[in-house]
């Protein structure tokens, strides 16, 4: 059994960069090769690590120094990307969100299966350890079930520098692909999986970015539990003020920023190509790329708040507060240095250890489907059943 998992990634962009402490870091995994249509991107992964680098997707899946195939390119190529991995018979780790389609995320997960290759979805913000913590503590039994969740996110999602397609809904651009996915894969890990219903309704206020910048959304579950899921990307209020003053990232925040992306967007943004310049220089091998901070704590998603039979669990970026008749004790989730692990700890349990995937295609079809209600529920101010929700799997 080889020591470690040789990774190849497909786009180098933002995604990767978020991933790029992890695969540095955690010696499980060893980056080999990549692929990116930006040059300086492809310079950039061949000064860092003794990699291959290519033009194009299809001569990266074919080098046999890759055995797991990390999908990171724009939402709307994952299908594809994920059809050409398969072909050459590699694992894959496919970002978030799984596809804009339902038939893409299905065409995914049988192409899969019939090249007998693991698909692992994520990283999603489910893979957080204090998310996995207060699963753990539910399955306990100790604080009977699941009754309601509240997740509520305020961000400046979307006022970050965009390419043009970011903003158009149909092709994958939004909140609702890009972070409903973090929020509904949360909660639907917490609690159990199986979504009845989706009611929602969303918000496009800004003309000037012409796709939905907020939702808010009920669901229902199976097991009589329900959820709100509320999300802001038009956030002038930071919801990390409420996360024990640490970012998404697990990085201490900086109260001095308070509205520095729309400024910085008003800067930039004469035209689209120059927004979308501007992301490009910001991004993996750009001019003005600069790598990340490592984070002190886990990462989160906003705060999140399980209501259980006989206690209220509060996630944090450290741990799980749980309050119960006569006490509020806090349950740690100790960070280990390395960012994201938790997604590593999966790859690794599948490819080496025989393990089932969890965060498997079906389970991130589902989360694509409650995504996608959303939408459906919103433009037609009804209350969508679902079909393709499954249970999560301890």
């Amino acid at each position: 059994m080889a020591a470690h998992i040789g990774v190849g990634v497909i786009g180098l962009g933002r995604a990767f960069t978020l991933m790029l402490n992890t695969f540095q870091r955690d010696a499980r995994v060893r980056l080999v090769a990549a692929c990116d249509p930006s040059a300086s991107a492809r310079s950039q992964f061949a000064r860092d690590f003794p990699g291959r680098t290519y033009e194009t997707a299809e001569a990266l899946c074919a080098d046999e120094n890759v055995e797991l195939m990390y999908v990171a390119s724009p939402h709307q190529f994952h299908a594809q990307h994920v059809a050409m991995a398969a072909k050459h018979g590699k694992h894959v780790l496919l970002e978030k969100p799984m596809a804009i389609t339902l038939d893409d995320c299905t065409a995914a997960i049988e192409t899969m299966r019939a090249a007998q290759r693991a698909l692992i979805v994520g990283p999603s913000h489910s893979f957080d350890a204090p998310v996995l913590k207060a699963r753990a503590l539910i399955d306990s039994g100790t604080f009977g079930e699941v009754r309601m969740i509240h997740a509520l996110n305020y961000t400046d999602f979307l006022y970050r520098p965009r390419r043009p397609e970011e903003l158009i809904t149909e092709q994958g651009g939004g909140v609702i692909h890009s972070q409903a996915a973090h929020q509904m894969d949360i909660v639907r890990l917490l609690g159990g999986g199986m979504v009845r219903s989706v009611r929602a309704m969303t918000g496009n206020w800004d003309a000037t970015r012409a796709t939905e910048g907020a939702y808010s959304a009920l669901l229902r579950f199976e097991c009589g539990a329900f959820a709100n899921m509320t999300y802001s990307g038009y956030g002038r209020f930071d919801s990390d003020d409420w996360m024990d003053g640490l970012g998404e990232l697990g990085i201490a925040t900086d109260g001095n920023s308070y509205g520095r992306a729309r400024t910085r967007l008003a800067v930039i943004a004469a035209s689209a190509e120059d927004e979308a310049n501007a992301k490009a220089a910001r991004n993996y091998g750009g001019s003005a790329y600069v790598p990340g901070p490592m984070p002190t704590a886990h990462e989160h998603f906003g705060p999140i708040i399980v209501s259980c039979d006989r206690a209220d669990l509060r996630l944090t970026p450290t741990g799980v507060w749980v309050c119960s008749d006569a006490t509020c004790d806090f349950v740690p989730s100790p960070f280990s240095g390395v960012p994201r692990r938790e997604v590593v700890d999966e790859v690794w349990a599948t490819l080496r250890e025989g393990a089932n995937v969890q965060h498997d295609g079906a389970w991130a079809r589902a989360t694509t489907e409650a995504c996608l209600a959303i939408l459906t529920s919103a433009g037609g101010e009804r209350e969508v059943a679902l079909r393709w929700q499954v249970p999560w799997r301890r």
